[in-house]
């Protein structure tokens, strides 16, 4: 990623913590609406799932400058997760949903370079996970 792209997501994601409880229910009613089935994989109090949603996503915002340290979490993250019954497909769909909540939450804000930055920026980290998610079962 390059600076200004490490910027626009950071910059953007601010403008998304005030209606942060907002942005992640939108962004599970479009997942579920997306790929019903993975809405069995969610047991537990989606409001609470939203919060560490917004705090994670925090989390991976303000270290996108720093792969070095980035990298093994996200690892470590899609190792887990692999354990609640997620699968390489299931990134895919997550995207397009982060995608979607941006745009209807940050609307004219949400330019065509501050999307082009957030798909970069889940790309690469998608990317990542899918590898360390797959890399078990090979092993």
């Amino acid at each position: 990623m390059t600076p200004n792209q490490i910027e626009l997501v950071q910059s953007s994601f601010a403008k998304v913590v005030p209606i942060s409880d907002q942005a992640a229910a939108i962004f599970y009613a479009r997942l579920f609406e997306l790929a019903p089935d993975v809405r069995a994989l969610f047991k537990g109090d989606m409001a609470e799932q939203g919060r560490k949603l917004m705090n994670m996503l925090g989390s991976v915002t303000r270290q996108l400058g720093n792969l070095d340290t980035l990298v093994p979490v996200a690892q470590r993250l899609a190792e887990r997760h692999v354990g609640y019954g997620a699968e390489p497909a299931h990134y895919a769909v997550v995207g397009a949903a982060l995608i979607d909540t941006l745009d209807k939450g940050l609307g004219a804000e949400f330019t065509p370079d501050v999307r082009a930055a957030w798909e970069t920026a889940y790309g690469t980290l998608s990317g990542v996970m899918i590898a360390a998610a797959e890399k078990p079962a090979a092993t």
